[in-house]
């Protein structure tokens, strides 16, 4: 049975995971017989009010308490994470990905990734093991591996234009495919940078579950 580590960025569109994406991510991994573990940072963030779109007045909340919504609570701290335990690496999308992960959201191209999630994700990259990136999580992919990988958010111009910008190679792709680069067996699909619904979402997300699981 194959090992899949996913990082969660929290609980929500607007300010952590895309619950839509990682509700897929678990639904196709377990359906095509792999089993996954779930860690997200353990550490501070600001709160969205998904009802009005405006930042929370409540102030912080912590990335991984909120995350263990999506994993309900089957989840660990991404300092936890051993890449030796797992055969390949998935991150769903959500807004937290540019916040909580990163700070794309924030210094666009000259931005750093959170420490624990650079060091996780370099650490399957330097072990050749499959990693998966879905809606804005392939943002990170520049930043991981050698300067030219291929990756796609979809078809945002401002997104992909820093994507090149940080080294890599942007490519245009539809909702319902995948982007794949070979030589380093990373996988990417725009979900949510283009799905219109659901169901758009799924069939792309599917894909990329399907061959991550074959590499």
């Amino acid at each position: 049975m194959k090992k899949v580590a996913i990082i969660l960025s929290g609980c929500g569109v607007n300010d952590g995971s895309e619950i839509h994406e990682a509700v897929l991510c678990l639904l196709h991994l377990t359906k095509q017989g792999a089993s996954y573990q779930c860690f997200a940072p353990d550490k501070p963030q600001q709160v969205t009010n998904h009802l009005s779109g405006e930042a929370d007045a409540g102030g912080e909340r912590n990335v991984l308490v909120e995350a263990a919504r999506i994993a309900r609570g089957e989840i660990k701290p991404l300092s936890e994470l051993a890449v030796a335990d797992f055969d390949a690496l998935l991150l769903p999308g959500g807004f937290g990905v540019a916040t909580n992960l990163c700070d794309f959201a924030e210094q666009g191209a000259n931005m750093t990734l959170d420490p624990e999630v650079l060091a996780a994700c370099k650490a399957f990259a330097s072990e050749r093991k499959p990693a998966g990136y879905c809606c804005i999580a392939p943002i990170l992919i520049p930043k991981i591996y050698p300067a030219g990988v291929k990756g796609t958010i979809g078809t945002d111009a401002g997104v992909a234009e820093a994507f090149n910008a940080m080294g890599g190679e942007h490519v245009g792709c539809a909702v319902t495919d995948v982007v794949e680069d070979s030589r380093y067996q990373v996988l990417s699909t725009p979900a949510y940078m283009l799905a219109k619904d659901i169901a758009q979402a799924d069939t792309g997300i599917a894909k990329l579950v399907k061959r991550l699981l074959a590499l």
